[in-house]
């Protein structure tokens, strides 16, 4: 496989300017190694901060157009990188990319287009409301406590678990400041699930253990606070019903080649929900997919190269 890009020039693209940036920095680093180890030719973009469109894409095209490449290689999280914005751009432009295409990116992305597509194809996904601001909403038909989040973020950045009725206000007055609007979910007492997909094909489940009430952004980044056990320690059956749900969301999104699928287990109710479906995951060697490309036999750097050839589509 390595053959087949020897004679590419690539262009790893990472950092960005959304929230997510540092992981998005980490990430590509990562990648950016891996891509040097099989000797290839790439280069490394770290793409601004800034958030003008117009100059961000001016930016990456005329660098791609300087470098001559062929092939981006995507270590974007979030905005401008993970919400189909720069593989339009580079759609357009004729440049070949790993990963899904703009408009499963654009799904992906934003929680309220994938939880109406999930429900469309039968995936089952917690009760939510959609808050477009923050003034006149109805939550009678919720119970406490609840879930909040930003409607396209990723990272778990802006999640929290609100218990009680009056600290509400204050905390959707920040999640409102992401992007506008807010996600009120249903909180589940279950076990936190994840599943890759590579190759558009599941790779082993695996269960995270976190001591908050939530897998939010401080259960996922703070060394040691989350332990991951892959395969995960649950029941054969469930299993096999998580991994084929995640290839279902994966699919209903029109997700491409790789993504990796969060999602809960209640032991109350039996059921296995989907919450939603990141189409550039981590990439760090701590990271979930590659955590589970290895407990399924692939090391890191062959996981990178199959990423890779997903360009190809």
């Amino acid at each position: 496989m390595v053959k087949t890009f020897k004679n590419h020039k690539i262009a790893l693209l990472r950092g960005g300017p959304s929230s997510e940036r540092k992981i998005s920095l980490f990430s590509g680093r990562e990648v950016f190694k891996s891509l040097k180890r099989w000797q290839l030719n790439v280069c490394d973009l770290i793409v601004p901060i800034a958030k003008d469109l117009n100059y961000l894409k001016n930016w990456i095209l005329t660098r791609l157009d300087q470098e001559k490449v062929d092939i981006c290689f995507i270590a974007l999280h979030g905005w401008f990188g993970e919400d189909g914005q720069l593989q339009n751009i580079l759609e357009k432009e004729g440049y070949l990319y790993t990963g899904s295409n703009s408009c499963a990116s654009e799904y992906a992305m934003s929680k309220m287009i994938s939880k109406s597509l999930f429900e469309d194809s039968g995936i089952p996904t917690p009760k939510y409301k959609v808050l477009e601001n923050n003034s006149g909403f109805d939550l009678n038909d919720f119970n406490y406590p609840l879930v909040i989040k930003p409607s396209a973020q990723g990272s778990s950045i802006g999640v929290f678990k609100v218990d009680k009725k009056k600290d509400l206000k204050s905390v959707l007055k920040e999640v409102f400041s992401y992007d506008g609007r807010v996600i009120i979910e249903e909180f589940l007492k279950a076990n936190e699930l994840t599943v890759g997909i590579l190759a558009n094909q599941p790779l082993p489940v695996i269960k995270i253990n976190y001591p908050l009430d939530i897998y939010n952004y401080q259960s996922k980044y703070t060394k040691g606070v989350s332990k991951y056990v892959v395969p995960a320690d649950i029941d054969k059956n469930i299993a096999k019903r998580s991994k084929a749900l995640a290839l279902k969301a994966h699919n209903a999104l029109g997700c491409h080649s790789f993504s990796r699928v969060d999602m809960l287990y209640s032991y109350a109710k039996d059921e296995v929900y989907v919450l939603e479906v990141n189409t550039i995951p981590g990439l760090t060697r701590g990271s979930l997919l590659p955590r589970a490309a290895g407990a399924a036999g692939i090391e890191f750097d062959e996981l990178v190269l199959k990423m890779l050839k997903s360009a190809l589509k």
